[in-house]
């Protein structure tokens, strides 16, 4: 049987991926959300809750027994050497779970949604094609103090975490600038770049 497209979808924080997504899901795909994925293994009683304490200690864990975001967020961004003592626990995980829901969707369209695909080589090589959700830094750091009560500060201190948009870009299959866009304007660009994927014809 042939394998059904996989495709990777990235973007920056505040690009509007997770709205693509949605539209993308729409248009049949199975979506696979690995920014989801992790945060259930971090909520209250989720796989993971265990292992970050015993790594990283019981202050790491908030009063509902999830992962502490915003304690764990200052941490790894004042010390890279964290960020990667929580992969360590989290990225295994997720790779299971990823693993059986590419399994259950069957023989639709997979989409994973993956915000740090462009930093991981290992993605590339697991999906057919790669669409990149982008706009502007200042649009992101709009969006996302909007969005989250976030301060500009924290906004920026995210992104520079992140890959670059020419760094991201250049892995891309396509790129739709999702800056001034109407929802149907954003729609119709998601739609043409999924007909040219999967209309056999």
């Amino acid at each position: 049987m042939t394998r059904s497209l996989h495709v990777g979808l990235t973007g920056g924080i505040g690009s509007g991926k997770s709205t693509v997504a949605g539209m993308l899901v729409d248009r049949g795909a199975a979506l696979i959300d690995t920014d989801a994925i992790s945060r259930q293994l971090t909520a209250p009683g989720g796989a993971a809750i265990p292992a970050v304490t015993a790594t990283f200690g019981a202050e790491m864990i908030d009063a509902s027994g999830a992962l502490d975001r915003a304690r764990m967020r200052a941490l790894v961004f004042s010390d890279p050497s964290q960020r990667q003592r929580l992969e360590a626990i989290l990225h295994p995980m997720i790779g299971a779970e990823t693993l059986r829901q590419t399994e259950a969707a069957g023989t639709r369209p997979i989409v994973f949604d993956v915000p740090l695909l462009a930093e991981s080589a290992h993605w590339r090589d697991r999906v057919d094609r790669v669409l990149v959700v982008d706009c502007s830094e200042a649009t992101q750091v709009e969006r996302v103090m909007a969005r989250s009560g976030w301060s500009r500060d924290t906004v920026l201190a995210v992104i520079a975490q992140q890959a670059s948009r020419e760094q991201r870009r250049a892995i891309a299959d396509a790129v739709i600038l999702n800056e001034g866009l109407t929802l149907d304007q954003l729609r119709a660009e998601v739609a043409t770049v999924w007909a040219r994927w999967t209309d056999p014809t």
